[in-house]
């Protein structure tokens, strides 16, 4: 029988849901537990974290987990969702000075070359990557622009596992999970022996999508992109960007930016000051 224990985590990351077939309307929620180690668990259905009571990004939980079973990954666990508890979040006063603290323990690389070896030889799934340039935002349209009727096939299914949900209310349910209609992507810039190279990722941070959507409804259709582009390519380009980086697993190879970290770029006097202690 798997170990559950119970962890403190702070959470780094949560990725727009989809429909899951195995675990309801899925999340990928990854953060870095009060020992240092990278923690990916599921099954965490949207619903349950969509709520203001629910965890966010930078706020800790307490939490039974065990490692997951059918996943080899070393950091993805199953928790249990009834033994979830909501803590406090890093202070904003404090904000990205303790936050950095946190970003630092996280298994890092400059380079995307870097990071798949480190993946094949170590099993790393969850990372940090600094690139050297984040250059641009591509907006592509989505292959389909709602959910198929096996998506929201699979979101009824699981909305009404265990009678949580009427057929009407799980219904509401899914209208309320509103699909993104566009794919979003950075391109950057990172050095190899052989000079440097241009690589871009899939963006599917949940701060992301919930900015598509505010903007998209404060500006309409034709307005939306140039409030977003100001935001994401103006705005955090011109930050300490950062992305952390997950892989999928069924195809493990394949990788997304799960999660973006922007603090304010370190001044000279602080960098200096850092590698003192």
């Amino acid at each position: 029988m798997a170990l559950v224990r119970r962890e403190r985590i702070l959470i780094l990351a949560k990725t727009y849901p989809s429909p899951s077939a195995k675990h309801v309307e899925t999340s990928c929620v990854a953060g870095i537990n009060q020992d240092g180690a990278m923690r990916r668990l599921y099954p965490v259905p949207f619903r349950m974290i969509e709520q203001s009571q629910q965890f966010k990004k930078w706020q800790w939980i307490d939490v039974g987990v065990e490692k997951a079973p059918a996943d080899h990954r070393p950091e993805s666990h199953k928790i249990d969702i009834g033994s979830l508890r909501v803590e406090e979040e890093i202070a904003p006063k404090k904000e990205w000075a303790e936050r950095r603290g946190w970003i630092d323990k996280i298994p890092s690389f400059n380079s995307f070359d870097e990071l798949g070896k480190a993946s094949l030889n170590e099993g790393v799934s969850l990372a940090l990557l600094r690139p050297k340039k984040v250059v641009r935002l591509e907006i592509k349209d989505a292959r389909n622009k709602d959910w198929t009727d096996e998506e929201r096939e699979k979101l009824m299914r699981a909305q009404m596992q265990g009678d949580l949900f009427s057929e009407a209310q799980a219904k509401q349910q899914v209208r309320d999970l509103r699909k993104v209609p566009f794919d979003f992507y950075y391109a950057y810039l990172y050095d190899t022996p052989d000079g440097e190279i241009e690589h871009r990722h899939k963006v599917v941070d949940w701060e992301v999508g919930a900015l598509f959507w505010k903007t998209y409804q404060d500006h309409g259709p034709l307005g939306w992109k140039d409030k977003f582009r100001a935001k994401l390519e103006g705005d955090l380009i011109g930050r300490d960007l950062m992305f952390l980086m997950g892989n999928q697993h069924r195809f493990q190879d394949q990788w997304l930016i799960i999660s973006l970290f922007y603090p304010p770029k370190l001044r000279p006097m602080e960098v200096t000051q850092g590698s003192l202690f």
